[in-house]
């Protein structure tokens, strides 16, 4: 039996589950791991429970290219790396695939863009798509400057340069060349203040030729999409908020007392002015991009300084980085390699079709993107928003191929403290391994899952490894749910039943209020999973479980053996209900439940999920016995040396 309610939330009959890809030139620190993947893994194995494991894919993948790549290796061989490029890149995907791994995300391909299979499909999908956008007329060659270290003779990449983000209200004075690290994109000729990394001097500009997508022309068909998100609980307010910030009109920031200034540049192109009282510059907005760059070479000629605003700019589609994917020669233009950002968009769908054994011809992937009934999500970080948001819907609208738009699921920022998680940071996160020196999997996957990173930045601080014994220990806490809580009402359900009962579930029924509860429990976690409200989850799932064990407490009393069969009913009820919602959380520990109940994996198909015990057994059904003292929900061994135990 099923209970379809009123106003549930629906699900497509397939879907593709994906997470930001992690650069292969470093181990994954936490950021990583409780940022983006736990979530992913969360609602992929939800889904895989919810629509069938058959009809769910979660894929991801090391983004093997690009000058961060690059760096990394040069600066791993100063270290004494002895290998190739992809040697480096090869061994890097391999810790990231074991951490992954070790934290139980579940992908049924983590691939590579540049090695194996997937590297070759990603290569021939890249070169595709570069063609299907020019011959549909949305990519133009433009000039961009590019960074000269004249001490050094080297050109620079983008992440050998650093200064102060050009645009208005940006502190970061750690931008690299043509965007910061919150995911602000300007034209490396704006920088403010660049120094190069590889002599600590300012590097000379040099005019290069690359190919950009015309993302501008594609505003109306962006504002659209995210007015039709609006409502939709599905998309987090912040990405909404984000996207907007850059469909606004082009803008200059002024201080106020220079406008009078700026006015009288008669060769000014037309532009209103708009003020807010609070702010200390005037915001001069211009009718289309064009005229912003022109009134931006007037302001720099007449030393006038200046800050941009947010907005679409065309979208890079190359570079000249040696360790990248060749883009086809056109217009007689060659030797340019793909820039790492546009790539990786659509990286999903090439390690979606490595997966699915397509090659570059086969067409099975286009069940999985195209079809109506198909859909894809993707979980990155806040500061990937223009990529995934912006960048990457234009692109897929411009192939004009019948790809389905992608529900983006954006989580702010896990901080390490009070500072954000950057390998490339002055503060050093933990390595993600670091952290399963100290606790379990299952605690960190409710730890970061009952972040609430999809409404604000959330400090991480592992007690453990900050070396504060005795001090409070949000993880343990949180962790404390299934370790102590749950595992309480598992053992006493089992330790109950194979005293009364002798291990033989009894005959009867439900309780009215018991199922009526557990089937409200659980219409709620579907609402809440829908909306990626993973949080919410936490506070659904740990009151339904305390409430079980007081009401256990308060029962177990009784000496009336009737009362003690309809108490393990309705435990056992309770039990089964959890087991199947925590299961996407923390599978293992579920899993051994369902082993000591002796039941199939229909305990997880949701096509079942208000279903009594009773429905997946036989009358006389014998549970495993529970041998004494054993815990469905391990506390890490280090936890129990120091507790004494």
């Amino acid at each position: 039996m099923t209970n379809d309610g009123v106003g549930r939330p629906s699900f497509p009959k397939r879907a593709v589950v994906t997470a930001g890809m992690p650069y292969g030139n470093k181990e994954l620190h936490f950021g990583h791991v409780g940022g983006v993947f736990v979530h992913a893994d969360i609602f992929a194995r939800f889904l895989r429970d919810r629509i069938g494991k058959e009809n769910v894919i979660f894929v991801s993948g090391t983004d093997c290219y690009g000058a961060t790549i690059e760096a990394g290796f040069e600066q791993a061989v100063a270290n004494g790396f002895c290998g190739a490029l992809a040697d480096y890149v090869a061994q890097n995907h391999e810790r990231q695939k074991e951490t992954l791994s070790r934290y139980r995300i579940s992908l049924d391909l983590f691939g590579a863009s540049a090695l194996g299979e997937a590297g070759s499909i990603h290569s021939d999908l890249s070169a595709t798509i570069f063609k299907r956008l020019y011959e549909n007329g949305t990519l133009k060659l433009e000039q961009n400057v590019q960074f000269f270290d004249e001490e050094k003779g080297a050109f620079l990449n983008g992440r050998q340069v650093t200064g102060r983000c050009p645009i208005q209200g940006c502190k970061s004075e750690t931008a690299y060349a043509d965007e910061c690290s919150l995911g602000h994109q300007y034209n490396p000729a704006e920088l403010i203040n660049p120094i190069s990394a590889l002599s600590g001097k300012p590097p000379k500009r040099v005019p290069v030729t690359n190919w950009f997508f015309d993302l501008p022309a594609y505003e109306s068909f962006l504002k659209d999409t995210v007015r039709s998100w609006e409502g939709d609980p599905r998309y987090r307010v912040g990405l909404i908020k984000t996207i907007k910030e850059f469909l606004r009109k082009p803008a200059i920031y002024v201080k106020k007392e220079l406008l009078e200034e700026v006015q009288e540049i008669k060769t000014m192109p037309a532009f209103t002015v708009t003020q807010e009282p609070q702010k200390a510059s005037s915001a001069l907005v211009f009718a289309d991009l064009t005229h912003r760059d022109q009134a931006v070479s007037l302001l720099e000629e007449h030393k006038i300084r200046y800050r941009t605003g947010k907005t679409l700019v065309p979208f890079r589609l190359s570079g000249n980085v040696k360790w990248g994917i060749p883009v086809p020669e056109a217009d007689g233009v060659a030797g340019l390699t793909f820039w790492v950002w546009p790539e990786s968009l659509w990286a999903p769908i090439s390690f979606t079709k490595a997966y699915l054994g397509d090659g570059i011809e086969g067409r099975q992937w286009e069940q999985w993107w195209k079809a109506e009934d198909a859909q894809a999500y993707q979980f990155i970080g806040e500061d990937n928003i223009y990529f995934y948001g912006i960048a990457e819907l234009g692109l897929f609208h411009a192939l004009n191929q019948g790809l389905r738009m992608p529900v983006i699921v954006p989580n702010h920022h896990l901080l390490f403290g009070k500072t954000k998680a950057s390998s490339s940071g002055s503060v050093k996160p933990p390595k993600a391994m670091e952290l399963l020196e100290q606790y379990t999997p299952e605690q960190l996957r409710i730890h970061f899952m009952n972040a609430s990173l999809g409404e604000k930045s959330v400090s991480f601080e592992p007690k453990a490894l900050l070396q504060q014994d005795g001090a409070f220990d949000t993880i343990l806490y949180e962790g404390n749910l299934v370790t102590n809580v749950f595992n309480r009402l598992v053992r006493s359900c089992f330790y109950t039943l194979q005293k009364h009962c002798n291990g033989v579930y009894p005959a009867g029924t439900v309780t009215e209020p018991v199922k009526a509860r557990s089937d409200q429990v659980i219409l709620e976690y579907e609402r809440l999973i829908s909306q990626f409200a993973f949080d919410k989850l936490f506070e659904l799932l740990n009151l339904y479980l305390r409430d079980a064990n007081k009401d256990w407490s308060r029962r177990a009393k009784s000496e009336d053996p009737a009362e003690i069969r309809q108490l393990l009913i309705d435990m056992f009820h309770i039990v089964r209900v959890a087991a199947a919602l925590f299961h996407p959380i923390v599978p293992d520990g579920c899993e051994m439940i369902r082993e000591y109940l002796h039941i199939d994996e229909r305990l997880w198909d949701w096509q079942y999920i208000f279903e009594p015990l009773r429905f997946f057994m036989a009358e006389d059904h014998t549970f495993r016995f529970l041998e004494p003292r054993v815990d469905f929900f391990k506390k890490h061994p280090m936890q129990l040396e120091k507790s004494g135990k």
